[in-house]
């Protein structure tokens, strides 16, 4: 390793060491050399054959998590790491490097994976280069380097410590090497920017940076110990009291009333232990200030600190003064010298990140000149204050202030002397007007001091994160609640801010975007209204952490200004639902049921884009778009509910209204009336934009942006779509080629899997069998699979079974099956659930609009039947709301008690959910048990995945014998065994170890065994059923299976008429 240092704490990254000599960037060779050794190929040993290296092997090698980083060589050393982890697996590929430093990103980190991978074109994988090269843009960008070069140039002493000072110069020497190439330099600039009394002590009474060190923290404790005793003596000398009472005014120092200073990193010359090592100052709180500022040592060899003369203190030379220490208020006492005046200050925080938990400061994003800013609410910052990167950054116009500013900030005094007139600040429905002092290295947008919250009455509460205001102007008084710090702090560093700066067009409006909406909406002409007769309905009972829930909910929403207390005659019960957003909704039902139903339409996808040629498109989704809203002032008494906590009513348009669809799009349609059908399509709060190019595109998206920011609509970043060539919208893929059917319509069908048993061959059929009148040559094309199907045929699926198969699938996908919709007309659904998976399909006039079906998940296999009917039926209206969305429709389902769902008096919470869903759709629930549900009915039994799995017969049964127009009375399901592939492995395996297996495959050989045979696969079979040999394993296994899958069956009894 030659003359390499081996140091422990942060390293530089490589495109921060451009300047720095080779010998600090031979640890990569050491590891690849080590790593040669251990493959053997320094003694000539074969290298050994890739295993396949998996993400395993590399997580044996304890790779470090990256979550996110406050400091720009944070990110280098996690890259440095893994890319060493990296050459201790050689075999691995560029491409497999870049997904397992992926695995490793988490929290803030892995969203920005996230949106990485998701910028990748299709179908390519990211190597570790282009991985690396976009992390280091992200986490090590040029701009925030030069910042750090810049703060260690502009680095002084200020009120730190020695070793915070030193601490502090380490670290940002870090980012400016070609500043410190060598031990001279670096102690030359170290002595720079120490107190300049402390300076002239030191001289040059040091041989080396360590040296330097060393000595500054020797003469700190030297100058602490003298002032002790100055302390001692003026106490004692009770008739130097007025002497000493007008020294205490000048001489304070916090490091007077402290202990030793004991640190580890550095060795002093005079006993004492170790120095260095301390912590980073503790936000809130201020460095104490060296000795060295405003107390001379005794002794007749030591300089006076004002004018460098022996013989005398610095208190009583006669020069005049050069230098004077802060006073404890942390400004500079001026006396008579001349100038402009000076004011003090002091800010305790200037990045986020700085402030502890518990803290009483709060944050949010407001509105600023019609911008979105983040602003801190600071009590312990005397004055407010403005980052000068965001005045510069939207081109806020400074002016010099009449006196210059002398602020205590973390790390060290700033001195400034400029300041912004007159910004507006949005919060709730009120204007404020701020003048804030600007601020050159603030990382916060915004800091409100003390000066402004106190003549705005301002009333901070820590405990529920709320703001209480009282405007000057109007005299309302306005209360603000505020997300949680550590959710601000994540917010500000989140992707999504950095990726809409991204977007062209799109960086222009930040403010269209908040994380939050930011309280009650602005008035508008359309306003939510309600005409009915009262009702009301006792509350639901709720557990005990549903109320606790509850009571969240509606202290939230009260602080926005969403709700109220109410006293109307109205009352619904408050529902609590536990969703993605855990959000507790209202059971609108006995006020939908009065309402009169607003006929205003809903669209639909009918416009011909393939004849406007629309290349380029984005789409924009609304956030939390009803509460977008107010509701008529007389009809808010109407959306009143019932709570644990008491009646509260709505202000803003709430979910589960009958009517909310209809006004959010009568608003949308008002909001955009000049674009609609020109460049934008609106479906409810999906905003869709068109172009012929990217010129067009940029300014219809500018329109689009414009007035949403001039409506106070505001939308949800992380669900829009920008500068797209193709997109999903309303069920369709749309495109410079046109509309085309999206694929997710017919995908259930297309990946049907093959046949692999009688039962399986049906339940297609049962499908394909119901559209047989839309096919041509039905029966011709279904005639090698039916034959399969017939009683003793033997199972043996050839080529034309094969090509009958896939020729099905493809004439059910396409027209004149799959049709087109028509939106004047009644949609049909049919749906039906199994205990394998949910099935469903949306008809018009008898052809088929798009099938779906899915699996159970895991907990719904413990659902009720009735719950489990329900939940097919929700499906659907969830995957085709773009079409049952203001149209009638008609369900169709095999479970009767479906009919009496909105009738019925008590429902489980799940029942409740799916109803609230249920109601805001036009629809009536019908029990159809015959072959029209044969289609839903094999969607949700298709084979999903390799288990044992139950194929009902009953309604092929009734199909069949309705074919020979023999009616039939459904009473009971008959079901079927159908062995999955892996106990068929079992089987199989078991079979040939078998002896009695081995007796029986003569006897087929012989003939003497009509009963038994064996299929190309050499599978020895009895009529049409595999067989197990007597293994008493197995047969367990097999038993266990078919007992945990099938479902309890009633008792038979078929009744059949005619002859």
């Amino acid at each position: 390793m030659g003359n390499t240092r081996v140091r422990s704490g942060k390293r530089t990254a490589p495109h921060l060491r451009r300047s720095w000599p080779p010998r600090l960037c031979n640890g990569g060779e050491l590891i690849r050399l080590l790593a040669e050794e251990r493959q053997g190929r320094g003694n000539g040993q074969r290298e050994p054959r890739n295993r396949g290296i998996s993400y395993r092997d590399f997580e044996d090698l304890r790779p470090p998590i990256f979550t996110k980083c406050p400091e720009p060589l944070d990110a280098d050393d996690w890259l440095r790491t893994i890319r060493s982890k990296f050459t201790l697996l050689p075999e691995l590929t560029e491409q497999q490097k870049a997904r397992f430093a992926g695995q490793l990103l988490q929290g803030p980190a892995g969203a920005w994976h996230a949106a990485f991978l998701g910028m990748q074109r299709a179908g390519h994988e990211p190597t570790w280069e282009e991985f690396s090269q976009a992390f280091r843009a992200h986490y090590i960008p040029d701009s925030l380097v030069e910042q750090k070069k810049r703060e260690f140039r502009e680095l002084k002493q200020g009120n730190r410590t020695v070793m915070q000072y030193v601490q502090a110069f380490i670290h940002l020497s870090q980012y400016a090497p070609e500043d410190v190439r060598d031990d001279p330099s670096r102690a030359a600039r170290l002595l720079s920017g120490f107190d300049p009394t402390l300076q002239t002590h030191l001289g040059r009474r040091y041989q080396s940076f360590t040296d330097l060190v060393d000595t500054a923290l020797d003469m700190e404790n030297r100058l602490r110990v003298a002032n002790e005793d100055q302390r001692r003596k003026r106490q004692a000398n009770t008739s130097a009291a007025g002497s000493s009472q007008k020294q205490n005014s000048t001489i304070s120092s916090p490091v007077s009333r402290s202990g030793p200073i004991r640190r580890a990193g550095f060795t002093g010359r005079h006993g004492g232990g170790g120095h260095g090592g301390g912590e980073r100052l503790t936000a809130g709180t201020q460095a104490p200030a060296p000795a060295t500022r405003v107390l001379a040592l005794p002794g007749p060899g030591n300089p006076c600190f004002n004018c460098g003369k022996v013989g005398h203190f610095s208190r009583e030379c006669r020069a005049p003064r050069k230098f004077q220490g802060p006073n404890p208020a942390g400004g500079t006492q001026q006396g008579k010298q001349k100038g402009p005046a000076q004011k003090t200050g002091r800010v305790h925080y200037i990045h986020l990140e700085q402030i502890p938990a518990g803290v009483p400061v709060l944050a949010g994003t407001f509105m600023i000149n019609g911008r979105s800013t983040v602003v801190l609410f600071d009590s312990g910052a005397t004055h407010t204050f403005i980052s000068k990167a965001y005045a510069q950054k939207h081109d806020i116009k400074l002016h010099k202030l009449r006196e210059n500013y002398h602020i205590t900030a973390p790390g060290s005094p700033i001195d400034t002397s400029l300041g912004v007139r007159h910004l507006k600040l949005e919060i709730g429905a009120e204007t404020f007007i701020i003048n804030p002092v600007v601020l050159p290295h603030q990382g916060i947008d915004i800091i409100l001091g003390m000066n402004w919250m106190t003549e705005n009455n301002a009333v901070l509460d820590i405990g529920s994160r709320t703001i209480q205001l009282k405007s000057r102007v109007s005299g309302k008084v306005i209360r603000v609640h505020m997300p949680d710090m550590k959710h601000m702090v994540a917010t500000v560093n989140a992707t999504e801010v950095d990726e809409i700066r991204k977007i062209p067009v799109v960086c222009d409006f930040p403010d269209v975007f908040p994380e939050e909406l930011p309280g009650i909406p602005p008035d508008r002409d359309v306003e939510f209204r309600i005409d009915l007769l009262p009702v009301s309905k006792r509350p639901y009972g709720m557990a005990p952490d549903e109320l606790k829930e509850l009571k969240i909910q509606l202290q939230e929403r009260l602080d926005k200004g969403f709700i109220r207390p109410s006293s109307s005659p109205w009352g619904c019960p408050a529902l609590f639902v536990e969703k993605k957003d855990r959000g507790a909704r209202v059971d609108y039902g006995p006020l939908n049921a009065i309402t009169i139903k607003n006929k205003y339409p809903i669209p639909h996808i009918d416009i011909p884009f393939d004849r406007l040629g629309a290349k380029v498109f984005s789409k924009i989704d609304l956030r939390s778009g009803y509460y977008q809203i107010k509701i008529r002032e007389e009809d808010i008494p109407k959306t009143a509910f019932s709570t644990r906590y008491g009646l509260y009513e709505y202000l803003v348009m709430s979910f589960g209204l009958t009517n909310a669809p209809a006004f959010f799009m009568y608003m949308m349609n008002s909001v955009f009336m000049n674009e609609l059908d020109k460049f934008v399509v609106v479906f409810i709060d999906d905003i869709l934009i068109y172009s012929k190019n990217e010129e067009e595109h940029g300014e219809h998206l500018r329109v689009v942006l414009t007035r949403l920011r001039e409506h106070k609509l505001y939308a949800k970043f992380s669900k829009c779509a920008f500068w797209l060539k193709e997109v999903g919208f309303l069920g369709h893929i749309l495109s410079e080629k046109g509309v085309a059917v999206d694929p997710s319509k017919v995908k259930d069908v297309l990946n049907w899997k093959q046949p692999e048993t009688v039962t399986e061959i049906r339940s297609f059929l049962g499908l394909a069998g119901y559209y047989r009148r839309f096919i041509k040559d039905f029966s011709k094309i279904a005639k090698p699979m039916t034959s399969l199907t017939k009683k003793n045929a033997s199972f043996t699926w050839g080529p034309k079974c094969e090509e009958g198969f896939q020729e099905l699938k493809k004439l059910l996908t396409t027209a004149p099956v799959l049709a087109q919709p028509d939106v004047t007309k009644p949609f049909d659904v049919y749906c039906d659930a199994s205990g394998q998976g949910l099935g469903c399909v949306l008809m018009q006039e008898g052809r088929v609009i798009a099938y779906a079906s899915r699996q159970l998940r895991k907990h719904e296999a413990n659902y009720p039947t009735h719950d489990l009917e329900l939940a097919a039926v929700v499906h659907a209206l969830k995957i085709w709301r773009h079409y049952l969305l203001g149209n009638t429709c008609h369900i169709y389902t095999d479970h009767k008690s479906l009919k009496y769902i909105f009738t019925q008096p008590e429902l489980n919470m799940r029942q409740r959910r799916w109803l609230e869903l249920i109601k805001d759709y036009d629809l009536e629930i019908h029990y159809h048990p015959g072959k029209a549900n044969v289609v839903a009915d094999a969607l949700s039994r298709r084979a999903h995945c390799n288990v044992i799995e139950v194929r009902p017969t009953a309604r092929v049964i009734c199909w069949e014998m309705d074919e020979i127009e023999m009616p039939v009375e459904f009473l009971i399901e008959l079901y079927n065994i159908s062995i999955e592939p892996t106990l068929r492995d079992l089987i199989v395996e078991a079979q040939k170890h078998d002896p009695g297996m081995a007796h029986i495959r003569e006897g087929i050989a012989e003939a003497k065994r009509d009963c038994f045979t064996l299929d190309n696969q050499g599978v020895l079979w009895f009529k049409n059923r595999l067989v197990v040999p007597k293994d008493m394993e197995l047969r367990k296994k097999i038993l266990e299976e078919a007992h945990n899958s099938i479902r309890p069956c009633i008792r038979v009894a078929i009744k059949c008429t005619g002859t």
